[in-house]
């Protein structure tokens, strides 16, 4: 009888671990689009689904001019000025207040969102990490699932690990890359919204006369979410390394002759998704390693 006893505490234990176990890791799906976007399946006040980009260089949930006319449940109260975008200093924005947001298990009340006009093709807007605060993020590019937990995993072993720069909301590492022969550490930050590869600063540019020693091969227009275009020279730089990983001939993108626009180097959605990345909760250390699309040919930025 002391036998079954036992048998049963230890059985009713471990469907409790099993359970909270469940409540602590929470899976996500998401798509990898064409343009290397992250997108995620979400309901709005319980009745709009909508997919919204995941935007590790935002700290806000937003909806597309065109999607918030098929979204009934939200009501556009008040608007803003000075909600800034990294193409404008300054834009005006509606505004709407205390909406529930449900992104697979995990549900968010009274969330503000904002109107932009654009995002990453076939989304419908964007969210930021602030949803995921003081939580581990997980993304696993091979099996297409962004894990939440509250811990680090079991094979975190298995990854590099690299110091981040957590600042206004955003995440900095420090890469290396090759200039007319000579390699050059610097500041990136991780930008999952840009469909590109790698974008330099303008002060960083200039000092490294960038368009004197790498080769060029074209322009583009970029457009920020409130429609603003700026063009960028496109080059390729020879090599770039994160941790121990080294990337050859990189698309790069640049400001030929500009200092000041573009203030931050970054890189974008073509390189975060060839490694599977680990974020701690204090976004102090980014764990990564190579996965299987290390060697997909790259986007011409």
């Amino acid at each position: 009888m002391l036998k079954i006893k036992v048998y049963v505490a230890f059985a009713a234990l471990a469907f409790c671990q099993t359970f909270l176990g469940q409540e602590r890791i929470i899976k996500i799906p998401f798509e990898l689009t064409e343009h290397n976007n992250i997108s995620i399946q979400a309901i709005l006040n319980t009745k709009d689904t909508v997919h919204l980009m995941l935007h590790s260089a935002a700290n806000a949930v937003s909806i597309t001019e065109d999607a918030t006319k098929r979204c009934k449940s939200l009501n556009f109260s008040s608007s803003a000025n000075g909600v800034k975008s990294w193409g404008g200093e300054s834009n005006t924005s509606r505004q709407s207040e205390n909406n529930t947001l449900q992104i697979g298990k995990m549900v968010f009340d009274t969330i503000s969102i904002w109107e932009n006009k654009f995002s990453g093709p076939k989304t419908d807007g964007k969210l930021g990490l602030e949803l995921f605060k003081d939580k581990v993020l997980q993304l696993d590019f091979d099996n297409k699932i962004l894990t939440v937990s509250s811990e680090l995993p079991n094979d975190i072993q298995d990854y590099q690990k690299l110091k981040l720069r957590f600042e206004n909301d955003m995440l900095f590492l420090e890469a290396r890359l090759t200039i007319n022969a000579k390699v050059l550490k610097h500041d990136f930050l991780i930008h999952s919204g840009y469909s590109g590869d790698i974008l330099l600063d303008d002060q960083f540019a200039n000092d490294q006369k960038i368009e004197e020693n790498i080769k060029i091969i074209g322009t583009k227009e970029l457009k920020d979410a409130y429609g603003n275009i700026i063009k960028t020279m496109q080059a390729i730089l020879p090599d770039f390394q994160v941790g121990d990983v080294k990337l050859t001939e990189v698309p790069v993108g640049f400001f030929s002759g500009a200092i000041g626009r573009q203030k931050m180097s970054v890189i974008g959605g073509d390189i975060i998704k060839r490694f599977n990345i680990i974020i701690d909760a204090n976004r102090a250390y980014i764990y990564f390693k190579p996965n299987q699309l290390l060697h997909d040919a790259y986007v011409k930025n």
